[in-house]
């Protein structure tokens, strides 16, 4: 019994960045089950084939995959730590069947090569590592590509006047704080720098933990880009607020934004 114990605070002091990072700020299931009811929405009938762009620990693939029987699910990421991380703790947690229908490549976005799919999607607001227009206008084209003849290109993005000034978020997660600290911004570029930090019990504040040098794109400048490379239309599905003023968590369709101090919202755009 000594023994196991020993085992269990062991495991409790290994610092896991992945699975605080999904614990403080994504939702999988939440977002599949978005994206999956969108599509339906806009196009009438129900999706099964999905591509996540920067899929890191790929979680919306294995949340994809067990969403629906037959649904299929690409990741496409470059970086080499998250995807091992993923074959390692994601896929385990599906089933052999479920695993069957995940396929991971470690694979450039901008030119993937995974066959054509309902639905695309860029999370966490990870396609603004893309500075110069012209970039993102050849991103935008390769997920226009990569979507069948009915297929909707999903994407997030943030902002308002919090994002245009340096400071630092803390909030509780569970039994450890989760830090999202903006260091900067520059108003020539629209050009910032983002970290997150953890802190657990008993321990230091573990800095920098996750960084991001990014270009804080603009709704309607991104909207002009997708028009650009060939998508019909785009649709902007706006966070509500609940009763504290904080989003809520709940999105709707809208053209016409609430000016706060920070929001969030997701753009789909139709082929």
């Amino acid at each position: 019994m000594k023994k196991r114990r020993g085992a269990r605070s062991s495991e409790r002091l290994i610092f896991d960045k992945y699975d605080l990072y999904l614990r403080a700020v994504q939702s999988p299931d939440n977002d599949v089950e978005f994206l999956f009811d969108t599509y339906k929405d806009l196009r009438k009938k129900k999706p099964s084939t999905l591509r996540e762009d920067f899929c890191g620990t790929f979680s919306i693939c294995a949340e994809w995959a067990k969403l629906k029987p037959g649904n299929r699910a690409w990741g496409v990421d470059l970086d080499q730590e998250p995807i091992a991380y993923g074959h390692k703790h994601t896929l385990p947690a599906l089933t052999s069947e479920q695993r069957s229908r995940v396929t991971i490549l470690r694979e450039n976005v901008l030119s993937s090569g995974v066959p054509q799919v309902d639905i695309v999607v860029a999370m966490n607001f990870s396609y603004f590592i893309f500075k110069q227009r012209l970039l993102l206008k050849q991103y935008f084209r390769s997920a226009y590509r990569g979507l069948q003849k009915d297929g909707v290109f999903i994407m997030d993005c943030f902002g308002g006047q919090l994002c245009q000034e340096a400071n630092e978020e803390r909030r509780k997660i569970e039994n450890f704080y989760y830090y999202w600290d903006q260091k900067s911004y520059n108003p020539v570029t629209a050009e910032a720098k983002f970290a997150i930090h953890f802190k657990r019990p008993g321990e230091n504040k573990r800095n920098n933990v996750f960084t991001y040098d990014w270009r804080m794109w603009g709704i309607a400048e991104l909207r002009d880009i997708l028009k650009e490379v060939g998508f019909t239309k785009s649709v902007v599905y706006w966070e509500e607020t609940g009763r504290d003023g904080e989003g809520n968590g709940i999105f709707k369709k809208t053209e016409k934004g609430d000016d706060s101090e920070a929001w969030v919202a997701y753009i789909a755009a139709l082929k």
